[in-house]
């Protein structure tokens, strides 16, 4: 310990401050190190812009002070925060831990060095967590690489607080230039780029809300840019204060973006997708969609309760432990859940299977049994379906099976066609409901409107339920939305509700259904590439416009 520390003035024991990257846009960017350091955050610091980013991998109860944006009409566009050092210091002084996130990267977006200096001269301790800045990552999902195998020079400028002497050397130079600016400051930001002796045909690609599905990229020239924008009616606009990353030089010529634009050529690009599921069953079904460049809308119109009278449940668990059944079989996720509950209910688990041959109707049963510790027997192996799951069941043969009883959890409104396949094959059946489905309450209006008015491109319905029910508590969607049907079932369902199916999944699973809205959004695309029209959402359509059947 040094003369001139005690351990009353130790500074750790004023908190610790990181200072975190949070990137420019994409949730997905966040490094390992951010997320670790957010779980472990007292407090959250986050520019609006990046908040609900960062928000999500913070623990429950973290305090989210909110940083005032100072309305400024200046020429700067550079949000103006106030009081961001005066909280970070004071929640520093109490003792805590805080995560001061920014767009992009601390050091070449935010404006941290100040808050930075603060911490240093009070002794309280901080780190940086680097991000993926603005800068790097905005041309990396335009398709625009910054460097070549030639090692191309590459200049960042940031065109709102640039000089004279800025613009000079970089118009000097023949590499590739990286603007940040804003949408309706480009045609300046590239005049003053030809004034300092760039050509005025040098390729130019322009993107707005980097990373993120509502990202957009117009390819142009120096020269060009402003008319493409005036011709695009891009410009004036309302939104011509957003910012942009601009990228100047031979890499982001037009016809190598053509081939290297990844993001926004992803078959659902920008889409809002309309999910109505459960919220637990709607999860993994989500993150397929996002992989496609969708926006999920995750809508509940099923809420999962338990039975009425739970007097027969009980007896059929105990049942499974007193050596009452040969078979289980589970037709959903939610039945598996119904019975890991009971289980834990009565302090049992995976073990009380033992002896027991355990049937899931698909994969996505089979992957709860799994989590749960149980490994099923037989699973179908064509359709996953009651139908396909009775292909592969095995008759009942009283010399290799010495009980012939099988326990069927399911939902109270399931159909009897497994049952009565079961019986024809010899055996008996528990038929047990594990719990009920009922119409979820209406989701807000705002939702309602969307559905009604065109507002989402797609809607999945993974079953007859969930059409009956999503009609029933928001409205019929929109012609223009593009309705994808599970199977022929919900098809037939959703034609007799006045919808036109435009895709049907190949198999009964939520899975290839996302695959199947996919291959039809890379079909949707292919064809107004090849008409030489632009790329647009269904949801961009004029209403009314008729639409061609696809399955």
């Amino acid at each position: 310990m040094s003369p001139t520390t005690s351990a009353t003035s130790a500074p750790w024991s004023h908190g610790h401050v990181t200072f975190l990257g949070a990137g420019p846009g994409d949730p997905g960017l966040l490094t390992l190190r951010a997320v670790e350091a957010l779980a472990a955050a007292d407090v959250l610091i986050a520019e609006p812009d990046v908040l609900d980013v960062v928000r999500t991998h913070a623990r429950a109860g973290v305090s989210t002070p909110e940083l005032t944006v100072v309305d400024d009409a200046s020429a700067s566009a550079v949000p103006v925060l106030r009081d961001a050092t005066n909280l970070v210091m004071e929640a520093a002084r109490g003792g805590r831990r805080v995560v001061r996130a920014v767009t992009g990267d601390p050091g070449l977006d935010g404006n941290s060095g100040s808050e930075m200096l603060a911490c240093a001269a009070e002794g309280i301790p901080f780190e940086v967590v680097p991000g993926v800045a603005a800068a790097v990552g905005v041309p990396a999902y335009a398709g625009v690489p910054l460097r070549d195998a030639q090692g191309t020079d590459v200049r960042f400028i940031d065109a709102r607080t640039a000089g004279e002497r800025c613009w000079t050397e970089v118009g000097a130079s023949d590499g590739t230039v990286v603007v940040s600016t804003t949408l309706d400051a480009v045609a300046a930001a590239a005049g003053e780029l030809v004034s300092a002796g760039r050509k005025p045909d040098t390729p130019l690609t322009v993107t707005v809300a980097g990373t993120t599905t509502r990202q957009r990229t117009w390819t142009a020239t120096l020269g060009t840019i402003a008319q493409v924008f005036k011709q695009g009616k891009v410009l004036p606009s309302p939104e011509g204060h957003r910012p942009v990353i601009a990228v100047v030089g031979e890499r982001s010529a037009a016809a190598q973006r053509d081939q290297l634009s990844w993001f926004e050529s992803k078959p659902l690009f920008g889409w809002r997708v309309l999910v109505p599921r459960t919220k637990e069953q709607a999860a993994s079904l989500s993150d397929q969609l996002r992989s496609y460049g969708a926006v999920p809308h995750e809508v509940p119109t099923i809420a999962v309760e338990p039975p009425r009278t739970p007097q027969q449940m009980e007896r059929a668990v105990k049942g499974l432990v007193t050596g009452r059944y040969e078979w289980i079989a589970f037709t959903s996720v939610n039945a598996v859940k119904a019975v890991r509950e009971k289980f834990e209910e009565y302090g049992l688990d995976a073990r009380a299977f033992a002896g027991i041959k355990v049937a899931a109707v698909g994969e996505q049963t089979a992957k709860a049994l799994v989590e749960f510790g149980v490994k099923p027997d037989l699973v179908p192996s064509g359709e996953q379906s009651a139908a396909g799951l009775l292909e592969d069941w095995p008759p009942y043969d009283p010399v290799f099976d010495p009980i012939d009883r099988v326990f069927l959890p399911r939902a109270d409104i399931a159909t009897e066609t497994l049952v009565a396949g079961l019986i024809e094959l010899g055996w008996e059946v528990d038929d047990v409901t594990a719990y009920r489905t009922v119409r979820a309450s209406p989701p807000p209006a705002e939702t309602r409107e969307a559905i009604k008015g065109g507002g989402f491109d797609a809607v999945l319905f993974t079953s007859s339920s969930t059409v009956r029910n999503l009609v029933g508590i928001a409205g019929k969607p929109h012609n223009v939305t593009v309705i994808a049907c599970i199977g022929p079932a919900t098809a037939k369902t959703a034609e007799e509700h006045g919808l036109r199916v435009d895709v049907l999944s190949p198999e009964p699973s939520v899975h290839k259904l996302a695959e199947a809205l996919a291959d039809f959004g890379t079909r949707r695309r292919e064809a107004a590439l090849e008409a030489g029209d632009p790329v647009t959402r269904p949801s961009e359509r004029r209403p009314g416009a008729r639409r061609r059947r696809t399955t």
